[in-house]
């Protein structure tokens, strides 16, 4: 069955291939079906593999691709585990992507290419995840931005819309320069770009620290625009001009997540770059503190979960850069479950309102919700890092190998954990809680969702509640890292970066976060659900402090100011100058030669037949002249 692993992302692949060209031919039924099912077969597939691998290392080679000089790349998939979380987890929660959108985009005219853009966005991520080689993880990593950059800009009709996916698009060009400087470097480093071969080098010459460094820097420049790290974070937010599906696709799921999965996979070139690593953790936790602060006093529903989804890619990164590759993958797979129920349930409460998005409008849906309010509530639990949610377990390893690794690391962490715990239930108390503030006929159109929504929303509710305990931390049994451990054992290296043992200062540790968690949720819940604090829609009435942190602290307008308006300026003086002086001019004047040119030789061409006779005669006697002479 692994050797059929090549059907896992061609089933997608035939499913955009169909729906694509099948277009309105395609009842919405059928479109549904193929869509869904074509996600849910591969799903089956790499549900199979996961269940047959027994910890082994597959390569599944289907052709031969590129043969220049020293330079050889199969085209070939690996299939061990790292690369098995990530397929059940890109095809587990997208299929209930899927079965959701089928309620949620129902009544959208472009239904068909709606899910014809899923199921590529399916078929590239799993191409990224599953290469074999830094040649076809780029090729799925290029994918997943075009694909990105459609489903964004779907309601294209809307500038906002089309604005936000040429930002996404143009901020991950910037990271993608950096992941294929760093590929070069890795083959004129190793003279290949096969995993294996190129670890195999990195471990025979573990003492070569500087171009190892430079290596991982490089290709986390690459992670940071796909997976929305400080500076190139800003793309995220405005991705929610998608529809929330793809919201939730984008952000839980696949895309943000494939700078997480490339450093993992290139674990052991990080583990011989503690500078690159400390670049990491120190950008991880920088950007999770940052987001976090954002998120504070965002009022879009959808904004506030896409700052905790860079928040929480923070911690993902933290993990990564203190060495706890288990960790960091281990958040990745708790935070899709329960992001991806954030924002499908928050796909539900904007559906309920009729298209509202503003928390300070909403209140009192737990009622008229309740399917909604109860799995919201469970997600929200997850995400703040309450016991024995998700959440939990998988943000307490990564912050406990922060703290041995650096306490200060642990400390920023922790304050991170606690305003995550703060803004996300004053999401939900602002939400669920309190009185009803939107119009009369969005309170008589309240009503929830239909079953193709809701039972997504249910099974990943099941998943965000227990999935926490595959990798209990520092318990006997960490299945979770049992299972990933020979994805790190490249080049005869294991990466141990599981705790062996229970301690009391991890007991310690964790009461500390716990406690810190359950006092930012008292403290949202005094002020937005005893209190009834709404707040203030007049923007000027709030303080200084909290304008600019409502304003992003004007990175955009920095970016804008810096960067975007003087690339304009050069922009049209080179066209002012450059473009119609010179360039423009040297055509026309060539243009106006040939002209001239043509307009003095026409006079040669009179009609007159004794001009003609006159000149044959000049021309005989000029062609004796130089035969005699």
């Amino acid at each position: 069955m692994i050797q059929l692993a090549w059907l896992i992302p061609i089933l997608p692949l035939i499913g955009f291939l169909v729906i694509g060209l099948g277009g309105k031919k395609l009842s919405k039924k059928l479109v549904s079906f193929i869509g869904c099912g074509s996600v849910l077969a591969a799903f089956i597939l790499s549900a199979t593999i996961f269940f047959q691998l027994n910890g082994s290392s597959t390569v599944v080679k289907l052709a031969d691709w590129i043969n220049v000089g020293k330079l050889n790349v199969d085209f070939s998939f690996l299939i061990d585990p790292l690369a098995v979380v990530f397929m059940l987890i890109i095809t587990g929660v997208g299929f209930l992507i899927h079965v959701y959108s089928i309620g949620y985009m129902k009544d959208d005219e472009k239904y068909d290419r709606f899910f014809a853009y899923l199921n590529l966005f399916i078929f590239f991520m799993l191409f990224l995840v599953m290469g074999d080689n830094y040649i076809v993880m780029f090729v799925g990593w290029e994918g997943v931005g075009l694909c990105s950059y459609l489903l964004i800009g779907f309601w294209f009709k809307n500038t906002e819309y089309n604005n936000a996916a040429k930002k996404a698009f143009i901020v991950n060009r910037i990271g993608d320069l950096g992941f294929l400087l760093g590929i070069i470097l890795i083959y004129v480093t190793s003279n290949s770009l096969n995993f294996d071969a190129v670890f195999l080098h990195v471990h025979n010459n573990a003492s070569n620290k500087e171009i190892y460094n430079l290596i991982g820097i490089l290709l986390f420049i690459g992670a940071c625009g796909k997976s929305a790290q400080i500076p190139l974070y800003t793309w995220l937010p405005d991705a929610m001009a998608g529809p929330t599906p793809v919201s939730a696709l984008i952000h839980a799921a696949t895309m943000v997540t494939a700078g997480v999965y490339m450093i993992a996979r290139s674990a052991v070139i990080f583990v011989n770059a503690p500078i690159a690593s400390e670049v990491i953790a120190i950008v991880g936790v920088s950007t999770a503190l940052l987001a976090a602060t954002i998120g504070l006093f965002q009022n879009d529903i959808k904004k506030v979960l896409a700052y905790s989804t860079v928040s929480q890619l923070g911690y993902m990164f933290l993990g990564l850069g203190v060495g706890a590759f288990t960790g960091g993958v281990f958040h990745v797979m708790t935070h899709a479950f329960f992001k991806a129920l954030l924002f499908l349930g928050a796909g539900s409460v904007i559906h309920a309102m009729s298209g509202e998005q503003d928390i300070r409008k909403m209140g009192g849906l737990k009622k008229a919700l309740p399917i909604t309010h109860i799995t919201f509530l469970i997600a929200t639990i997850a995400i703040s890092g309450i016991p024995p949610f998700s959440g939990f377990f998988s943000k307490d390893e990564i912050l406990a190998h922060a703290y041995n690794h650096n306490k200060i690391y642990w400390m920023l962490g922790i304050i991170g954990s606690m305003l995550t715990a703060f803004y996300m239930f004053r999401l939900y108390f602002l939400t669920f809680h309190g009185g009803f503030r939107g119009t009369g006929e969005q309170k008589h159109h309240l009503h929830e969702s239909p079953k193709s929504m809701t039972i997504p929303l249910v099974v990943l509710a099941v998943l965000a509640a227990g999935a926490g305990l595959l990798g209990i931390p520092n318990a006997h049994q960490h299945l979770f890292h049992e299972f990933l451990h020979p994805a790190f054992k490249s080049a005869s290296v294991w990466i141990d970066d599981a705790p062996k043992h229970f301690s009391m200062d991890e007991g310690r540790l964790m009461f500390l976060a716990v406690l810190a968690a359950s006092a930012a949720i008292y403290t949202a819940w005094l002020l937005y659900k005893k209190n009834n604090l709404v707040p203030i829609q007049n923007e000027i009435a709030i303080s200084k402090f909290q304008k600019i942190i409502a304003r992003k602290y004007y990175v955009d307008e920095f970016y804008d100011a810096a960067i975007r308006k003087p690339i304009d300026w050069v922009s049209e003086k080179s066209y002012k100058f450059i473009e119609l002086r010179i360039i423009d001019a040297l055509v026309n004047a060539i243009g106006n030669v040939v002209k001239w040119a043509a307009s003095v030789f026409r006079l040669a061409q009179s009609g007159s037949v004794g001009f003609y006779m006159f000149a044959m005669t000049i021309a005989v006697l000029a062609m004796l002249f130089v035969k005699l002479f």
